[in-house]
């Protein structure tokens, strides 16, 4: 399987997307959702995947596409994150578990860096159990 993630410039997570193939329409998308979510970027980074610039070029020609060495350090260090949780599980079997596990990890990750507005004035020890204590009330 296979992880699209894509990450503002403030770390905030845009959009999860888990798919068996890493290959031209899933690339197209994973980029197609993203977009829906806010602006249009100027910067897009990736790595060296051949389906990238086809789909962006498609999508948003007006990006510049940057594929520097070291360039995703920001996506792969939050990738990381997510990595170490599930290797204790010794992977992901299914797809549908790995959707939700993904969209759910993306979800604590920007209560945590305190990008939502529940929790957000707690410090960060607190914010996650803040957070749910008040979509608890919501709900």
């Amino acid at each position: 399987m296979y992880l699209y993630r894509s990450i503002d410039q403030f770390g905030q997570v845009i959009d999860v997307l888990v798919a068996q193939k890493r290959d031209l329409a899933a690339t197209r998308r994973f980029f197609t959702r993203a977009l829906q979510h806010g602006p249009s970027p100027i910067e897009v980074t990736t790595d060296h995947a051949v389906a990238y610039p086809w789909v962006l070029d498609e999508l948003v020609p007006s990006a510049c596409h940057i594929t520097e060495q070291y360039g995703n350090n920001p996506i792969e260090a939050d990738h990381g994150r997510l990595k170490s949780r599930s290797r204790a599980m010794h992977g992901l079997k299914q797809l549908r578990c790995a959707r939700v596990i993904t969209a759910g990890h993306a979800f604590i990750q920007n209560i945590r860096r305190g990008h939502y507005e529940p929790g957000d004035e707690e410090t960060v020890n607190l914010r996650v159990m803040t957070a749910f204590d008040e979509l608890v009330m919501a709900i």
